[in-house]
C-alpha cells in the first residue's frame, strides 16, 4: 500500500493520471452537455483534496503551469487574431460591443456581489471566470491574484457558465416568442447582399462598341468587377488572356465574379448563353496553394501574373471561403488560388507560389517563442492610469495582444507568424492540459473550507453572474438593436466564451447565422475577459 502511495504522490505520475482520467470525463456528453477539457481540473481538484485527506505531500513544479498557461494564450491569440481585426472592418462593431456586454456586466454583478456578501477577493474573481467559462480568463486570474481560491471559484462557477448558456439560449425564443423561421429566412436574404458567391458564366459578344478593343483598354476588371477568364472565336480558343487581348463581335467569353459583377459584364458585353467554353487542351485550370515565403503579404497585382506568366487568377479560396480575384488582395499564407494558364507555365507557377500543402501543415516552433518572448516584454510594461495608478497587462494580456497582433501581421522578414490548424489545436490542448492540472491539484486543497465558510450562497452568486448579463444583452440586442435572433444568440454564445453553447444555438437552425456572429464577437471577448480580471485582481 505505501509502495502505491508513493507511486500516487510523484508529480509526473499524478500529472498524466489526472490528464487521462479528466479527457475521458471530458468526452461523455449528457443531452449535449459535456465539460470537455475543462473536467480536468474537477478531476484535479478531486486528486488533490485526496491527497491533502491523506497526508500525501504532492507538488506539480510551477514551472508546469507557467509553461501551459504560455502555450494556450498564444495558441488562442493567433488563431483568433485574422478575425478579430478583419471585424473592426465590418459594419459588425455594433454586434461585437453586444456580445462582450455580458463581460463589462458580468464584472460589475460580480463587484457588487462581493461587496453585498463579503466574498473573499481573489474568490469573487474566479467565480467570475468561471461564471464566464472562460479558462483564459482562469489563467489571467490565476496569474494576477496568486491564489488557488480564484481556481477554487472557476470550479464553482464554470458549470453554471456551461449549463446556464444552454439552458438561456434553449428558452430564449419562446420567452421573447422568437419565429426562428422567419429570423432564418432574413439570415439568408441579408447575406446574399453582404456575402455574394463567385460564379462565372458566358456571353456572347453584341456591343458594336466593344469591337476590336483590348480587354485592358475596356478597363473591364475596375468597371464590372469580373474577370474574362476564357476567349473563344471562330478559328482559335484563347484562356488566360492577357490585357492586350482584343475582343471582337461574335467572340463568346466566359467571365468570373458575383452575380452583380456578370450582371455588369453582361450589360457591356452582351447577353448570357448557355455555351460551355471548352479548354483548349493548351491551357491548365488548377488550384495552387500560397507557401512559399516571398509571396506573403503582397497582392495579386505585385505578383503580376498576367504580365509575367499570362495566368489569370479566377478565385481566391482561404478558410473555405472564396473571395473575388482583386488586384489589391493581400495573400496570406495557406491561401489557394484558381489559376487559368498555359500548360508550360503551370511549373513556374508552382516555383512561384510553392503549392506545397506539407509546408503549410508543417509547424515551426520559431514564431512561437519570439512571440512569447515579444508578449512577455509587452506584459511587463506599465500603463499608467487616472490619479497616479498604473496597470499592466501581465503575463495572459501581454501574450495574448502579441499573438493578435502578429498573427495580423503575417510575416516579419523571414519569419512566418503562422501556425497550421492541427498543430494550433494540439499545441493549445497540451498546453491548456499542463495548465489545468497544477491549478485544480492546488484548488483541491481548499475547496472544502472555502465551500464551508461561505456555504450554497457560491452557487447562487455563480448562476446570477452568469444569467443577469445574458439576459441584459439580450434585451438590448433585441428590443433596441434589432439583431436578427439566431446572430443574437451566437454572439451571446461567443461573448460567454462558451462553445456548449454555440452548439445549443447551432442545433435550432441550419443557417450560419450563429457561427459567423460567434466567430466575430469570440476574440473580442477573450481580450475583454482577460482585461476584466486584471482589473477586478488590481480594485
Amino acid at each position: 500500500m505505501e509502495d502505491l502511495v508513493d507511486f500516487l504522490a510523484k508529480d509526473y505520475v499524478a500529472l498524466f493520471i489526472i490528464i487521462g482520467i479528466g479527457i475521458q470525463l471530458g468526452r461523455l456528453s449528457i443531452k449535449g452537455i459535456s465539460f470537455d477539457s475543462s473536467a480536468v481540473v474537477f478531476v484535479a481538484m478531486l486528486y488533490g483534496y485526496f491527497c491533502y485527506a491523506n497526508d500525501i505531500p504532492l507538488a506539480v513544479p510551477d514551472i508546469i503551469q507557467q509553461i501551459g498557461l504560455l502555450l494556450f494564450i498564444f495558441t488562442i491569440g493567433m488563431q483568433a487574431g485574422p478575425v478579430f481585426f478583419e471585424a473592426l472592418k465590418t459594419k459588425a462593431l455594433g454586434l461585437i460591443g453586444l456580445g462582450v456586454l455580458p463581460v463589462g456586466i458580468g464584472a460589475v454583478v460580480t463587484v457588487i456581489l462581493a461587496c453585498i456578501f463579503e466574498l473573499d477577493h481573489d474568490l469573487a474573481v474566479g467565480l467570475f471566470v468561471g461564471a464566464l467559462s472562460s479558462t483564459p480568463g482562469l489563467a489571467s486570474a490565476i496569474e494576477a491574484t496568486g491564489s488557488p481560491a480564484a481556481s477554487i471559484g472557476y470550479g464553482i462557477g464554470y458549470p453554471f457558465g456551461v449549463v446556464g448558456v444552454i439552458l438561456l439560449i434553449k428558452f430564449s425564443p419562446k420567452i421573447f416568442n422568437i419565429q426562428l423561421q422567419q429570423e432564418e429566412d432574413n439570415y439568408r436574404k441579408q447575406t446574399k447582399v453582404k456575402h455574394p458567391k463567385v460564379v462565372n458564366a458566358s456571353f456572347m459578344i453584341t456591343n458594336p462598341e466593344i469591337h476590336n478593343r483590348s480587354i485592358k483598354d475596356l478597363n473591364i476588371r475596375s468597371t464590372t468587377h469580373a474577370t474574362i477568364s476564357r476567349i473563344m472565336r471562330s478559328d482559335s480558343l484563347s484562356e488566360a488572356p492577357s490585357p492586350e487581348a482584343l475582343l471582337y463581335q461574335g467572340d463568346i467569353v466566359k467571365g468570373v465574379g458575383t452575380p452583380d459583377a456578370l450582371e455588369r459584364l453582361k450589360i457591356l458585353l452582351g447577353p448570357a448563353i448557355d455555351t460551355d467554353i471548352p479548354s483548349g487542351g493548351h491551357y491548365e485550370v488548377r488550384w495552387y496553394t500560397v507557401s512559399k515565403r516571398h509571396t506573403v503579404n503582397k497582392t495579386l497585382r505585385e505578383l503580376g501574373l498576367r504580365k509575367n506568366f499570362k495566368a489569370t487568377v479566377t478565385r481566391v479560396r482561404r478558410a473555405g471561403i472564396d473571395l473575388p480575384a482583386e488586384p489589391g488582395l493581400k495573400l496570406r499564407f495557406g491561401d489557394r488560388l484558381m489559376i487559368s494558364s498555359s500548360i508550360e507555365n503551370v511549373q513556374n507557377l508552382t516555383q512561384l507560389l510553392g503549392d506545397s500543402l506539407k509546408e503549410v501543415e508543417t509547424t515551426s516552433f520559431l514564431p512561437v517563442a519570439i512571440g512569447i518572448v515579444i508578449g512577455l516584454i509587452l506584459g511587463s510594461l506599465s500603463i499608467p492610469l487616472p490619479f497616479g495608478s498604473s496597470i499592466s497587462l501581465g503575463l495572459t494580456g501581454g501574450v495574448l495582444i502579441a499573438a493578435l497582433i502578429l498573427s495580423r501581421i503575417g510575416k516579419t522578414g523571414p519569419i512566418l507568424w503562422n501556425l497550421p490548424v492541427a498543430g494550433n489545436q494540439i499545441l493549445r490542448q497540451f498546453g491548456l492540459l499542463l495548465f489545468l492540472t497544477p491549478v485544480g491539484l492546488t484548488a483541491g486543497t481548499l475547496v472544502v473550507p472555502v465551500i464551508g465558510d461561505y456555504g450554497f450562497s457560491l452557487f447562487a452568486m455563480a448562476a446570477l453572474i452568469t444569467l443577469v448579463p445574458m439576459i441584459m444583452a439580450i434585451l438590448i440586442g433585441h428590443v433596441f438593436m434589432k439583431i436578427n435572433f439566431l446572430s443574437l444568440l451566437g454572439a451571446l454564445a461567443g461573448g460567454m466564451t462558451s462553445t456548449p453553447g454555440l452548439s445549443a444555438v447551432d442545433s435550432m437552425t441550419d443557417t450560419a447565422a450563429p457561427q459567423v456572429a460567434y466567430a466575430t464577437v469570440y476574440p473580442f471577448a477573450l481580450v475583454a475577459i482577460v482585461l476584466c480580471t486584471q482589473i477586478l485582481a488590481n480594485l
